[in-house]
């Protein structure tokens, strides 16, 4: 008789153009798969430089700074071509169209969404490439085995785009208001797990706490 293994269920509250989901993101991404038995992770998109905050580089003076310690608490570099973005400070950040397409990538393949979201933020803080530009999503698709044609039909699909706003309107709902955040799904409600430069081994030592306290 097959057994069935109740996951415990996750949320990652992620921003692609936020520095400390990038300095997160191999953490969170080890524990995801050492979890992989016994977790199930949803990705959402916040809205971090989204509306009026959709602005250029360059008119959000601390970046510099918080890239640094970002650099030095997890171990992440940024690329060159980044870097010479970042002190061109023109080009705009719009969370709103990085969240349209990680849905349109996760559209078509949901098990991968935490995946995809690394290589979204490896596009941006490694190669310095706008995640508005479609090019963008069809080179993850490719480099991922995903169908670029769907990927990119998906991108001019209003519907995507609504499923993206409805993902940053359900972490407002959650109260999420810094990224990254990661939250156990519990029957007593939600519970963070870690914050923004824990290890893998300590997002699962907290795991395996808050399962100890529910026995």
């Amino acid at each position: 008789m097959e057994t069935v293994i109740n996951r415990l269920q996750l949320t990652y509250a992620f921003d692609a153009y936020c520095g400390w989901c990038y300095g997160f993101g191999p953490a969170v991404r080890a524990f995801a798969t050492d979890n992989a038995d016994r977790v199930t992770l949803q990705v959402l998109s916040g809205g971090l430089f989204s509306g009026n905050r959709a602005q250029p580089i360059g008119a959000f003076p601390h970046i510099p700074g918080a890239n640094k310690r970002i650099s030095e608490l997890t171990g992440v570099e940024f690329g060159a071509a980044y870097e010479r973005v970042l002190a061109e400070g023109t080009l705009v950040m719009d969370s709103t169209d990085a969240a349209t397409g990680l849905v349109a990538l996760r559209r078509q393949r949901p098990a991968a969404a935490l995946e995809l979201a690394g290589a979204m933020q490896r596009a941006w803080y490694i190669d310095g490439r706008s995640l508005s530009d479609p090019e963008v999503y069809r080179d993850i698709a490719e480099a991922h085995a995903i169908d670029p044609g769907a990927v990119n039909d998906a991108l001019t699909d209003p519907a995507v785009r609504v499923e993206a706003e409805r993902d940053m309107r359900e972490l407002r709902q959650l109260d999420v208001d810094h990224y990254p955040t990661l939250l156990l799904r519990t029957s007593a409600g939600l519970q963070q797990l870690g914050g923004p430069v824990s290890s893998a081994a300590a997002l699962t030592a907290a795991l395996d706490q808050h399962l100890s306290r529910s026995e």
